[in-house]
């Protein structure tokens, strides 16, 4: 009866009397999968059977924007059914308002998990706590499963999932499948007093409801997931609409009078200060394991490539700096350790990290865990093997003499499957910020950049002790950290020309990066600028061997900062696709002022205090 852990790939040749969704696919799922159709649904670990004739219909919500009336009947209902904390809540019901007093528009949006037809949370949660049913088209969450990486929370443009960072873990809607198999309708539907919550089979116009729109002002694109709602919305609405929860954005009428609105850039003020303290976020160790993983892959691809296709074997080979080879090669292992770890910390229950390997057929978080650690796994042979050739003594000498070389090169492929995989994570369409190549860009360049840093300080003070000249080998390793910064540039003018041209969600981040964080992204440029001309002037100018080695160690250090502070606005100006909150529950604003009033301390207030936040 379920497809677990997978997405429902629909036959659009197979159809129930023609009768599609509104999105064009079948409405009848026990006819897309007949073979499925006879096993029975578990509710609680107990099988249920149930006589009614849509069971195996896709169903969802309507929502009558015109009826709404923001009492919070529906949130009430659910968070009671499901037995919820204050802290979080499955619908919540947001509010948008436009026009001027006394002629004054609002629009409450009441909104749970859609049931979406291509269920982007499930195909992105690396644990497969997701299942698509064939029963009523629900998609089920299991929070038992979950190891609390929120990465659904990401790809969801909903706000579906909630991760509750008290227990550590997401849960979301279940479609109350336990009351439609009794013959119930959802909670929130049943508690509903203004008739504005509906749910039925997709194909059916609830009674008493005229019009079946995919969408409304504030509703993120359906094309995402295609999700399982319809809409109803006829009064006369402004030429603008604002929310409600200090969202840093507006709505504006498109062309002609058909309603239909965009999001409108909102300008921002400036900070006053340098706002370091503003680049924090919950995804600080996801800083931290992205930029050391690309920093270990580019130093050992340098360090493994480099002296087979340049000719400097001699400068970076164990035989010329032995003490500097192994120990760079020991650091690099104990670097990547580091950076597995830091990844752990990101996750609400870090001690079942190993689930992330339970969704390789769709996830590319379950892919990117895969492949460091393949990577980390032959770095740490590689190192072994090359450090301690007696270790393969035994086997036969063509293959003893062959092993570093292969091991050496899965390393590096490995390497650079690792960032391939770690750059499409980040390909979301619910964060257009995001979603550009330039993320996989500036990721490959932080490893050229960090990597031929990290190598010209290593061998160049093992030359420097050595008494050897560093100007052929800074040269050598200028060209890569060069060319790091070209394609970091590139990847970052090119991506600030795509959040003009996208609009939306993508505008308000390049107006929170001139406005907001504007000092501190300036201040990078200026850094990237500076080491564009360090990289120049250590293929041209000969300096002394000390002068060499300050310069670079400068160079670096300012290389280090110019990626944290860039790795870290990646994190902090991205701006999600979402529906509106209201003015206190999903307020931003109100929750910051809640936990430094103190207000945060009382339950009821539903605000999680700093410590558990995140």
């Amino acid at each position: 009866m379920v497809v677990a852990g997978m997405t429902v790939k629909y036959d659009f040749g197979v159809t129930m009397n023609n009768i599609n969704s509104q999105h064009g696919t079948p409405i009848a799922l026990d006819q897309v999968y007949p073979a499925l159709a006879n096993i029975p649904l578990e509710i609680n670990g107990k099988e249920t059977e149930a006589d009614n004739p849509d069971r195996y219909k896709q169903h969802g919500f309507h929502f009558n924007a015109d009826n709404c009336i923001a009492c919070h009947a529906c949130e009430s209902a659910c968070s009671e059914k499901n037995d919820l904390p204050p802290h979080l809540a499955f619908r919540t019901v947001g509010t948008i308002e436009g026009g001027y007093y006394p002629d004054v528009t609002r629009i409450n949006i009441s909104m749970a998990c859609n049931h979406c037809e291509d269920p982007v949370c499930l195909k992105g949660c690396p644990t497969r706590a997701y299942t698509k049913y064939l029963e009523y088209g629900a998609v089920l969450q299991d929070p038992d499963i979950c190891f609390g990486c929120g990465y659904c929370t990401w790809v969801c443009p909903y706000n579906a999932p909630q991760l509750d960072p008290v227990k550590g873990e997401v849960s979301k809607c279940n479609m109350c499948v336990d009351r439609l198999e009794v013959g119930l309708q959802p909670a929130c539907v049943s508690a509903c007093l203004g008739n504005a919550l509906d749910f039925g089979v997709m194909e059916e116009t609830p009674k008493g409801q005229e019009e079946i729109k995919l969408t409304l002002p504030s509703f993120p694109d359906p094309s995402i997931s295609r999700p399982n709602i319809r809409f109803q919305q006829k009064r006369e609405l402004p030429e603008s609409f604002g929310r409600m929860d200090a969202g840093e954005m507006t709505y504006q009428r498109g062309e002609g009078n058909d309603n239909h609105f965009k999001i409108a850039e909102k300008k921002t003020k400036k900070l006053e200060g340098w706002g370091f303290d503003k680049l924090r976020s919950r995804e600080d160790p996801l800083v931290l394991f992205t930029l050391v993983s690309q920093f270990t892959v580019g130093a050992f691809l340098l360090l493994f490539l480099l002296p087979s296709f340049t000719g400097m074997a001699v400068a970076l080979s164990p035989e010329a700096h032995p003490f500097a080879f192994g120990g760079l090669l020991v650091c690099l292992v104990l670097v990547q350790a580091f950076a597995l770890l830091s990844s752990t910390l990101h996750l609400g229950k870090p001690q079942y990290f190993y689930r992330a390997f339970n969704n390789l057929r769709h996830s590319w978080v379950s892919r990117e865990i895969a492949a460091m650690g393949a990577f980390f796994t032959l770095l740490g042979a590689y190192t072994l093997v090359t450090l301690f050739p007696i270790l393969i003594t035994w086997l036969p000498e063509a293959l003893s003499q062959n092993i570093p070389d292969w091991l050496g090169w899965g390393t590096c492929l490995t390497g650079l499957l690792g960032i391939y995989c770690m750059y499409r994570c980040y390909r979301i369409p619910a964060r257009p910020y995001w979603d550009h190549w330039h993320s996989g860009g500036v990721f490959f360049a932080s490893g050229l950049i960090l990597g031929s840093g990290l190598l010209g300080l290593v061998f160049g003070g093992a030359g420097l002790f050595a008494n050897v000249g560093l100007g052929p080998l800074l040269n050598l390793l200028a060209w890569p950290l060069e060319i790091g910064l070209i394609l970091q540039g590139i990847s970052l003018y090119g991506h600030r020309i795509d959040l003009d041209r996208r609009g939306e969600e993508a505008a308000i981040s390049r107006i929170l990066m001139d406005g907001v964080h504007g000092k501190i992204h300036r201040l990078r440029l200026m850094v990237w600028g500076i080491l564009m001309l360090a990289s120049l002037a250590f293929t041209l100018i000969p300096l002394s061997a000390a002068l060499a080695l300050a310069a670079w160690s400068l160079a670096l250090v300012l290389a280090l900062f110019n990626e944290i502070i860039g790795r870290a606005l990646f994190y902090v100006l991205v701006v999600p696709t979402t529906v509106p909150r209201s003015f206190f529950w999903g307020n931003e604003r109100f929750e910051n002022d809640a936990r430094k009033s103190g207000l945060a301390a009382l339950p009821q207030v539903g605000v999680v205090e700093e410590e558990h936040s995140g």
